[in-house]
């Protein structure tokens, strides 16, 4: 018989980011788009040391490399472990098929 699985997750700063109740195990990965043809892309640059950079030159190599794919390079608002941008998730889920967030270092 299984147990049912209580999961909190903090971010780096020991805050809460998540509290989930399940019974089998993580919660499903969005599924793999076949082809980002056609799709728009969001780079997300989460304010850590480099991610900036990494965003831009991420966003260089789709031009090059898939120019197929519409790229949109954003911010994330706050500190890089805030979780406190409801408007930019909401955003990406409206208007994007794919989101990156990038870390540097």
């Amino acid at each position: 018989m299984s147990q049912p699985v209580k999961m909190s997750v903090l971010n780096p700063e020991g805050r809460l980011v998540q509290t989930v109740d399940r019974a089998s195990g993580p919660a499903p990965l969005a599924p793999r788009l076949p082809s980002l043809d056609g799709k728009t892309v969001y780079l997300v640059d989460t304010g850590f040391g480099g991610s900036f950079k990494f965003m831009r030159e991420l966003e260089s190599w789709f031009a090059n490399n898939m120019p197929a794919v519409k790229t949109v390079r954003t911010r994330k608002p706050g500190g890089p472990f805030a979780d406190d941008n409801a408007s930019l998730w909401e955003e990406i889920k409206e208007r994007g098929d794919a989101a990156i967030l990038g870390v540097g270092g």
